[in-house]
């Protein structure tokens, strides 16, 4: 059976720093008919289990701590009885939702997660978040970028434990540099191409955000 990426889209709010704000979230779910990942889990669990269909949970993975990502990410893994992965460096932000849950497992740069067929690979991209990853699947020809890239330029760095220079850096290095074909799956909002946004880094960095 060949792997293949289901989608749905959650709303509900994202909060830090004593601000909050109304956001639409997308979900992925890579696998195939029978066992499947999802990345990120926020707002609505029954939305997830949808789409999920019955099918065998790997693993819940996190592409960062934020609470708008992260929110409904316990109760999803008692749902669907899959471990929470989430980088280390994020278990700062987990805490600030989760004081007393810790995420079962870590995320680690370069360590692959293998679910129907396909192979996901872990690169950690800080910048949006300490511990902010992204996961690359080459035969799928997608990267799912979380907040760290979005059509238009690099996600949001003017709150606590984001840093722009840092963020800068990642998308240079570690998601520029693949294929211009590369379909970017993105946290919120419209997909797009590596292609897409190589050229715009230079006006990025000009306009600081």
């Amino acid at each position: 059976m060949a792997a293949r990426i289901d989608h749905t889209v959650t709303s509900g709010t994202f909060s830090l720093d004593g601000q909050t704000f109304d956001v639409d979230n997308n979900v992925w779910v890579v696998g195939d008919d029978t066992e499947c990942v999802v990345i990120d889990a926020p707002h609505d669990v029954d939305a997830i289990l949808r789409v999920v269909a019955g099918r065998r949970v790997r693993a819940v993975l996190a592409t960062h701590g934020h609470d708008d990502h992260v929110r409904f990410a316990p109760r999803l893994a008692r749902a669907v009885d899959a471990p929470v992965l989430l980088h280390p460096n994020d278990r700062v932000l987990w805490s600030m939702v989760h004081p007393d849950v810790p995420p079962a497992g870590h995320l680690h740069d370069g360590e692959t997660i293998e679910v129907g067929g396909t192979t996901l690979h872990v690169l950690h991209t800080p910048g949006h978040s300490p511990g902010a990853c992204c996961f690359h699947a080459p035969d799928l020809g997608v990267v799912f970028t979380g907040d760290t890239l979005f059509a238009g330029g690099p996600g949001a760095t003017g709150r606590s434990y984001s840093d722009f220079g840092t963020i800068i850096e990642s998308i240079r290095t570690r998601l520029l540099t693949l294929p211009p074909e590369t379909v970017v799956h993105t946290g919120h909002g419209d997909s797009t191409t590596i292609g897409a946004e190589a050229p715009h880094l230079d006006e990025w960095i000009a306009r600081g955000h």
